[in-house]
């Protein structure tokens, strides 16, 4: 049968809302025993055993996406082919460690000979199935139930709906343990090193700050005038003012500023800044990642941003035009 737009998009559609279907049943549907796996992950883990995933054939797709998931966000993981495993494999499991083991029907006969094998080696062992009556869901030591009112696929027959809420269901579990150890921005940037994910990760805003000639600093005693001059030859939007003794910040004197002093009537020019800068601006610390300088940006709706160190002396600026040529944004 041809592909029409119309049929085609009337077929994509019904597919997505049969998945989003299976995700809101499955959310519905958790209870006691999704905490109870999730904490038996956590105490394995934080007592030094590692996570194991596996099944088979689409399910296998599904461990080895989620073990990658897993050891991003710092839970020491392994994925283990359940056919392997009764080769040689089991070699990678001490007691201690803990498994999850994905099979939809939860009949699988590779993950069900290897769910014993596991038990032989004091692993606990999580069953990630859609069906509670299941021998994998009745012999394993802790369920991750999902639940697929139907498949997408309109024979019943491709795994669709299914993978869907089994691998959501797997997320959501590696979101909670995040949460529950506190794993930080840093933490996750750690083990991003490489590519644009990592360079994003782990920029400092001391790495992308305007300093030196390009950063317009003055006391707040000067004229608004000498203040304009400073920032025209800085060849920024902004200046960081401070008090004179003590080189603290006191406030900022953006573009903005400058057009509603210019309101107030002549003569301004002549003023001290001080009458027109903003005071209190916001600040950041130059050893604060580059995303959480863009977080300040987003929630205050500012164009620049003042850095100081900790005595709060100003040390650069980020503009907020610099940004998107850094491609943090």
């Amino acid at each position: 049968m041809a592909i029409t737009p119309k049929t085609a998009l009337q077929r994509a559609r019904a597919c997505l809302e049969i998945e989003q279907e299976a995700l809101a049943a499955t959310a519905s549907s958790l209870d006691r025993r999704f905490v109870a796996a999730a904490r038996a992950i956590e105490s394995a883990t934080g007592e030094g055993g590692k996570l194991i995933c596996s099944g088979v054939g689409k399910s296998a797709h599904i461990a080895q996406k989620l073990v990658g998931t897993f050891n991003s966000t710092g839970v020491v993981t392994c994925f283990l082919d359940a056919t392997q495993a009764l080769h040689g494999d089991l070699g990678l499991c001490a007691p201690g460690d803990i498994a999850i083991l994905f099979s939809n029907s939860g009949q699988t006969e590779e993950v069900l000979r290897l769910l014993t094998m596991l038990k032989r080696f004091e692993v606990t062992v999580i069953a990630c199935t859609a069906h509670p009556e299941s021998d994998l869901a009745s012999e394993a030591d802790h369920q991750l139930l999902y639940e697929v009112p139907r498949e997408a696929c309109p024979l019943e027959l491709a795994p669709t709906a299914s993978t869907t809420a089994a691998l959501a269901l797997g997320d959501a579990l590696a979101m909670v343990l995040l949460k529950a150890r506190g794993f930080t921005r840093e933490d996750f940037a750690k083990y991003h090193p490489a590519g644009n994910l990592g360079r994003v990760l782990l920029l400092r805003v001391g790495d992308i700050m305007r300093q030196g000639d390009r950063l317009a600093v003055a006391p707040d005693t000067v004229s608004t005038q000498d203040a304009i001059l400073r920032l025209t030859k800085a060849k920024s939007g902004s200046i960081a003012l401070v008090n004179a003794r003590s080189g603290k910040l006191t406030g900022i004197l953006t573009d903005g500023d400058f057009r509603r002093a210019a309101l107030t009537g002549e003569g301004f020019l002549q003023k001290p800044v001080k009458q027109f800068m903003t005071r209190k601006p916001k600040t950041v610390s130059e050893d604060a990642l580059g995303v959480d300088a863009l977080r300040i940006f987003e929630a205050h709706k500012i164009d620049d941003l003042i850095v100081v160190n900790k005595a709060g002396k100003p040390v650069g600026l980020v503009d907020g035009q610099d940004l998107p040529k850094l491609k943090i944004v």
